[in-house]
């Protein structure tokens, strides 16, 4: 019965998803921190930065590359990341028939410490896997509640009243999912984990300025080994890696939508010698700036040969590496 009612589930949001993204790989919604997505065709292994976010598809199947490690995920499976986590996204199954169609709900951490606090809840019996992103199984207690958010977009005047119940109560069912510990640790004020969110969080901000890792660990009030295992095990990069992969990423940005030239976007950054950035840049994207840009541009003006689209939760154009970190080292 429990396998019936997610298929239901499940064919009632593909045909909402279908409705609102049509000719369209990825929006975002009128429910804040709610979008979607949308394949037509399998897609490569793309480059991308996934956010504390629950991701699950309704029809066909993706995987996610982090460290080298894959984690599929299709309509029995869902992902869900308790940190800015570096990977690689591929759709599996799609085509234009049958596209892969999913949605990607942002979390908030917040709402999952309060519940927390709250105290009733029954603390995981089982210890957090080591990544800071994991496949859960999908319920209907968990389905059920994404589909009435879903819902909520044919009646638009609702949303500012329920949907933050809804979200709420989506927060409080992945708290008893079997994934419940990766979001126990995050959550909790003090532990390593959320130490390492914090000091995440300080390279997003100072991503082009150089530091030293015993610096950033002594912010996280962690020594520099304790800080940098730490930080590998939860992002399978270290953190001069993860600093290179988003400078590299904001300078992709910067060449793409404001039209900089490499030299000027890779100074921007923080690369001191542009040489070096288009070294950093090739083994990352596996082209130059200028080719890599040139394509991303000619996939834009004709989408039907681009296999890759701009989202955060699905990846961004252009072919790229599968694993990053081997990129980065």
């Amino acid at each position: 019965m429990p396998n019936e009612d997610i298929a239901a589930l499940h064919e009632m949001l593909a045909r909402v998803i279908d409705r609102w993204t049509r000719g369209v790989s990825d929006c975002s919604t009128a429910i804040r921190n709610l979008g979607f997505f949308r394949r037509e065709a399998p897609v490569p292994p793309a480059v991308c930065l996934i956010e504390p976010s629950v991701v699950l598809v309704s029809q066909g199947k993706k995987q996610i590359f982090v460290g080298g490690e894959a984690f599929p995920y299709d309509t029995e499976r869902f992902l869900i990341t308790s940190l800015d986590i570096p990977a690689n996204s591929e759709t599996i199954a799609a085509s234009r028939e049958s596209p892969c169609l999913g949605l990607a709900l942002t979390l908030d951490l917040r709402i999952v410490a309060e519940l927390i606090a709250q105290g009733g809840l029954p603390p995981p019996q089982d210890p957090p896997s080591g990544r800071g992103l994991v496949i859960g199984t999908l319920t209907p207690a968990i389905l059920g509640p994404i589909k009435r958010l879903v819902d909520l977009l044919d009646e638009p005047a609702a949303i500012p009243v329920i949907a933050p119940l809804i979200q709420r109560e989506i927060h409080y069912r992945l708290l008893m999912s079997d994934q419940a510990a990766r979001l126990w640790q995050i959550a909790s004020v003090g532990s390593q984990s959320h130490r390492i969110a914090r000091a995440i969080d300080w390279l997003k901000m100072n991503y082009a300025s150089p530091f030293r890792v015993e610096d950033l660990a002594a912010r996280a009030l962690m020594s520099p080994s304790t800080f940098h295992h730490h930080f590998r095990q939860l992002t399978a990069m270290s953190p001069l890696q993860y600093q290179k992969w988003l400078r590299l990423n904001e300078a992709r940005r910067l060449m793409l939508n404001e039209r900089r030239d490499a030299a000027e976007a890779a100074f921007h950054v923080g690369y001191e010698s542009p040489s070096h950035f288009s070294r950093d840049y090739n083994r990352l994207f596996g082209a130059s700036p200028k080719r890599d840009i040139k394509a991303l541009r000619r996939n834009a003006e004709d989408p039907a040969r681009s296999a890759l689209a701009p989202n955060p939760h699905a990846g961004t154009a252009a072919p790229a590496p599968e694993i990053i970190a081997a990129a980065l080292r």
